[in-house]
């Protein structure tokens, strides 16, 4: 049962997250690469690809503050903040390159935020492992659309390219650790749905 305390932990954190106020604790990977001035076209390409992937993170910051509350488990409940943690370097990187890029993120994040911590709420009330199997099948949708970006993304934005590259990577990790805790795989029509989420998403992301 949560308490009050939590709630309001909750509720600040989801107010940072959607306004653009995280901080990473790890470098930003594009900052070992140099600044190409982009054409405008592929400015706008990038912005609208990175904008896509800090809601990508928003949503992940949402479904694992909301699935971390409503498990028991000691060892899914840290593996879940230490994935949490994780992401949140990726909303950080993803924010800060916006601005590099003379954009701004979604003014859709509120809304963002609240429909994936609706899904993870949803699913943590399932049980630990359709929880588990949630991220599972989750982090392997965002790879695979990270994996696209990275042959979107203009070949001289080395920037872009570095931080979805390190994403990319995470998002793999997070998967394989759900996965050891004892995910369960989900039914197909699931699935299914959750690519048909993810497709709204990234479609209304990209511009607005």
């Amino acid at each position: 049962m949560l308490n009050i305390d939590n709630l309001l932990i909750s509720f600040d954190r989801a107010l940072r997250v959607v306004s653009g106020q995280a901080s990473a604790s790890r470098p930003n990977p594009g900052d070992a690469k140099a600044e190409i001035v982009l054409e405008e076209r592929e400015r706008q390409h990038s912005a609208g690809l990175m904008r896509v992937n800090h809601v990508g993170e928003i949503c992940a910051q949402a479904l694992y503050d909301s699935q971390r509350q409503f498990t028991q488990t000691t060892a899914i409940q840290e593996q879940f903040l230490q994935s949490a943690m994780e992401e949140q370097d990726h909303l950080a990187w993803t924010a800060e390159r916006l601005r590099e890029l003379n954009s701004r993120i979604s003014l859709l994040s509120p809304i963002w935020y609240i429909g994936a911590y609706a899904c993870g709420t949803i699913a943590a009330k399932c049980g630990d492992a359709a929880s588990l199997g949630f991220v599972v099948e989750t982090e392997k949708q965002v790879e695979a659309h990270l994996a696209s970006h990275l042959q979107q993304l203009p070949a001289q934005d080395a920037k872009s390219r570095a931080i979805v590259e390190q994403m990319r990577m995470d998002e793999v990790a997070h998967g394989a650790a759900a996965d050891a805790l004892g995910a369960s795989k989900l039914p197909l029509p699931v699935q299914i749905a959750m690519q048909g989420m993810a497709k709204v998403m990234t479609t209304t992301a990209y511009y607005i």
